[in-house]
């Protein structure tokens, strides 16, 4: 990765193959309860099969799950499950990547307080949701003046 890739790069979500992979294991599990013999099989792999295809509907909903606007003032839009939400430099307080343990391991996070409507929010984003490390959309953040 470049060092100019960063600011070039103004939209993050998660991939498409990963929420392919997973439409598509949702329909597999579909057909996996389908063909099973007893009814406790049947609710335990109709229900993984909802939770899998709720995920690729919930990813698909909210791409680009986050964007940078440039211009004077930058914009930053996060979308959501209902809908997109604009925070301009004055509104983002701190912006910071936070490593988490997660299964004996440490997982990147990027972390967002954010001013929303006068009560502060704290904003997550993992390599799901970014499609990226967490550090190089910090690092566009930093080049487009949205981290104080």
């Amino acid at each position: 990765m470049t060092a100019a890739e960063p600011e070039s790069r103004l939209e993050w979500s998660t991939p498409p193959a990963a929420l392919a992979a997973a439409g598509i294991g949702g329909v597999a599990l579909i057909v996996a309860a389908v063909l099973a013999s007893d009814g406790p099989s049947r609710l335990l792999i109709g229900l993984a099969a909802v939770l899998l295809l709720g995920l690729t509907a919930l990813g698909l909903r909210q791409r680009p799950r986050l964007r940078i606007v440039p211009g004077d003032p930058p914009l930053l839009i996060v979308r959501g499950l209902t809908g997109p939400a604009e925070y301009p430099p004055q509104r983002i307080l701190r912006a910071r990547v936070v490593g988490f343990r997660r299964l004996g391991r440490k997982v990147p996070n990027l972390e967002l307080d954010v001013d929303q409507h006068g009560d502060e929010r704290l904003l997550i984003f993992g390599r799901w949701d970014l499609g990226t490390h967490p550090e190089d959309v910090l690092d566009a953040m930093r080049a487009h003046g949205l981290v104080p």
